[in-house]
């Protein structure tokens, strides 16, 4: 699923449709609309925490004096100001993630598609991580798409959760606001175990 939306593989059977446009024939129209955080920050080790963030503005051919503020901004707000001339070697685990995810938001992109961002850190570093990433999403008006296989962290970052069956059905949908109660979170919690347990007895 992650791959139909981004547009890397086209559906099988029906149609996909993301913001109205087919994201596999129309690839070119979600041309910096999508923005990606992998598992791993896949920042490239030549460049400055500085000049990673400046990949996606740069393929995009944003004005460079706008670039380098937008770039900075970002990283400044991701708590790394002082550090835009550190390479990734120089950084730990989660600075170098907190600059991938600069990355995806520097080119304003209407769609955040996270791969597991947080699964490769320890969890206090992710913990602070996610809340500062459900934050900036809210804050900046972003629709984020994140996988993961953990139920908590999908519980506790998500409005609207999915578990998938191999190799791309909804087995399950739910939705959460801030007025699901805790009972109601417990039988989600619950469900989703169930779930999960079907698909790996089959």
């Amino acid at each position: 699923m992650f791959n139909i939306v981004a547009g890397l593989i086209e559906p099988s059977a029906g149609e996909a449709k993301v913001v109205g446009h087919d994201p596999f024939c129309e690839f070119d129209f979600f041309r910096g609309k999508i923005g990606i955080v992998f598992q791993n920050d896949r920042l490239m080790p030549w460049r400055t925490a500085l000049d990673n963030v400046l990949l996606g503005l740069q393929v995009l051919d944003t004005d460079p004096k706008k670039a380098v503020e937008t770039a900075r901004g970002w990283l400044a707000r991701l708590g790394l100001s002082g550090n835009e001339n550190d390479y990734p070697h120089a950084l730990s685990g989660g600075m170098r993630q907190r600059v991938s995810i600069a990355r995806a938001f520097a080119v304003d992109p209407e769609i955040l598609l996270c791969d597991e961002p947080f699964s490769s850190l320890d969890e206090m570093t992710a913990r602070d991580l996610r809340a500062e990433f459900v934050r900036l999403v809210r804050q900046n008006n972003k629709t984020a798409v994140f996988i993961t296989h953990q139920i908590s962290e999908a519980m506790e970052i998500g409005d609207r959760v999915l578990v998938f069956h191999r190799p791309a059905r909804i087995a399950y949908e739910a939705r959460l606001t801030a007025n699901t109660s805790d009972g109601d979170r417990s039988k989600m919690h619950d469900d989703i175990m169930r779930v999960l347990s079907v698909e790996q007895a089959a």
